[in-house]
C-alpha cells in the first residue's frame, strides 16, 4: 500500500482520548480554529503545548485560558512579551528559539503534534514529530514540500502517523478511505478557489497592489498563505505534497479551478466514478477530522445547503496567467533537490513582495530563474536539505 505517508492508520494505534495535543503555529488562523475544536471537546483533549513564534502577547492570552504546561516562543522579545502577560499563579514551562519547536513536538506525553507553522520552518519541528512516533496532524505542507521523502521514511521506521489538516488533502483522505488500493485510484483532483485575480489576464497582473493580493475571496489566512492563493503556488504546493502523501507520481495528481470552495477535493477511481468531500469552508471541519481520527465530532460551522448555494462551477487553471502551479508541477517531476529550490526562491519573493520591493508577478519570475539555474544536488539528509535552502534563499535575497 503506497498511498499514504506511513500506513493507513487503524484505530488500535492510534491514541486513546482524551489525546495529549501540542500545537506549533498557536497563535495563526490553523491554531485557533483548532483551540476552538479543542475548547467546544473539552474530554476528549488536554493541551499540553503551545507555540507562538514572536507572537508572546497573544500566545498568553490563549495559555492563560488552555493552562497548557508547556509554552514556547521563537524570540527573546516574545519571552518577554509572554512573561508579562501571564496571569498571577500560572507559570508554565517556557522553552525560547527554534530549538523549543523540535523539543515540543518530539516530547514526551505528547500524543499529537498539529503542525501549523508556517513555510519551510514547519520541517525540522515535524521531522522530529514523525521520527518521534507521534500521530501529527500536518498543516505545514512545505515539511513535504522540501523533504517528503525524509519525513515519508521516518513514519516507517518509527510507526508515525501523518493525518492531512490542509483541506483539499484531508477531502483526499477522506476520499480514499476503504477505496484505497493502488490499482483503483486514477487520479486525484485538487479544487482550487483561483484565489482574488481569477479570470485576470497575465496582463493586468503586473499592477496588482498587497491589499488586492491578500484579499481572499473564500478563506481568511496569514499574508504569506495568501500571497501563494493569489500566484496559484499554494495549489502548487499541495500538488507536491499529494505526491508525497499518497505515493503517487505527479501525473495523477489534477488541479480543477471551483470559485465556490464547497468541494473541497476529488479522488477518482479507474471505473470513472468520483468521490467529492464537500462542505462549508471552515478550516475547524478538517482540523476536527484529524484530532478525533476515527471519530467524527460537532463543529461550530454552518452545515452546507446545497439549495442556498446554488450552482457549482468549474474551470481549467490558466498557466499563463499563473505559472506558479506549471512551476511547482515540473519542479517535483525534476527531482528532490528542485521542490527545495521552489519552496526557498517562493518564501524569499513573497517575503520581498510584501515589502514592496519587488511586483507581483515578479515572484513566478524569480522562482523560474531559480530553478534555471539549479543543477540538481543530493538531498537525502535533513542537513543537505537545509543546507540547500539557506543558499537559495540568500542568493536571491542578494538579487532582489
Amino acid at each position: 500500500m503506497k498511498t499514504y505517508i506511513s500506513l493507513w492508520p487503524a484505530a488500535a494505534s492510534l491514541p486513546e482520548f482524551p489525546r495529549s495535543v501540542a500545537i506549533l503555529g498557536a497563535t495563526g488562523s490553523i491554531g485557533a480554529s483548532a483551540l476552538k475544536v479543542m475548547d467546544r471537546h473539552r474530554d476528549l483533549f488536554t493541551v499540553t503545548a503551545l507555540a507562538g513564534g514572536r507572537n508572546g502577547t497573544r500566545l498568553a492570552e490563549l495559555c492563560a485560558t488552555f493552562r497548557p504546561p508547556f509554552a514556547a516562543v521563537l524570540t527573546d522579545a516574545a519571552r518577554r512579551d509572554f512573561l508579562a502577560n501571564l496571569p498571577a499563579g500560572y507559570s508554565p514551562t517556557l522553552l525560547v528559539g527554534p530549538e523549543a519547536y523540535t523539543e515540543l513536538a518530539a516530547m514526551d506525553g505528547v500524543d499529537i503534534v498539529l503542525s501549523s507553522i508556517v513555510g519551510a520552518a514547519g520541517f525540522e519541528p515535524t521531522l522530529a514529530a514523525a521520527r518521534a512516533g507521534k500521530m501529527i496532524g500536518l498543516a505545514n505542507k512545505e515539511s513535504l514540500v522540501l523533504g517528503g521523502h525524509i519525513i515519508r521514511s521516518a513514519c516507517h521506521e518509527s510507526g508515525a502517523v501523518v493525518l492531512p489538516v490542509d483541506s483539499e488533502h484531508n477531502a483526499l483522505f477522506q476520499g480514499l478511505q476503504g477505496h484505497g488500493r493502488d490499482e483503483e485510484i486514477s487520479r486525484l483532483i485538487l479544487t482550487a478557489s483561483g484565489g482574488p485575480f481569477r479570470g485576470r489576464s497575465a496582463q493586468s497582473l503586473a499592477g496588482v497592489t498587497r491589499a488586492q493580493a491578500l484579499a481572499h475571496p473564500n478563506w481568511s489566512m496569514g499574508a504569506k498563505i495568501s500571497i501563494d492563493s493569489a500566484t496559484l503556488m499554494n495549489k502548487g504546493l499541495e500538488v507536491i505534497e499529494a505526491c508525497h502523501l499518497y505515493g503517487l507520481p505527479v501525473s495523477m495528481v489534477h488541479v480543477v479551478v471551483h470559485p465556490q470552495s464547497i468541494i473541497h477535493s476529488l479522488v477518482e477511481y479507474v471505473d470513472g466514478s468520483q468521490l467529492a468531500h464537500l462542505g462549508t469552508p471552515d478550516m475547524q471541519v478538517p482540523i476536527a477530522h484529524c484530532l478525533c481520527f476515527p471519530r467524527r465530532v460537532e463543529v461550530d460551522v454552518p452545515r452546507l445547503d446545497l439549495a442556498s448555494t446554488g450552482s457549482l462551477t468549474f474551470e481549467e487553471p490558466d498557466l499563463e496567467a499563473f505559472p506558479c502551479l506549471r512551476l511547482a508541477r515540473e519542479a517535483f517531476d525534476a527531482g528532490p533537490s528542485h521542490p527545495v529550490v521552489l519552496n526557498a526562491a517562493n518564501e524569499v519573493a513573497v517575503d520581498a513582495f510584501l515589502d514592496g520591493r519587488i511586483g507581483f508577478t515578479d515572484i513566478a519570475a524569480t522562482i523560474g530563474a531559480a530553478l534555471d539555474r539549479h543543477a540538481a544536488t543530493d538531498v537525502s539528509t535533513p542537513e543537505t536539505v537545509l543546507e540547500l535552502d539557506r543558499e537559495v534563499r540568500e542568493k536571491i535575497r542578494h538579487s532582489i
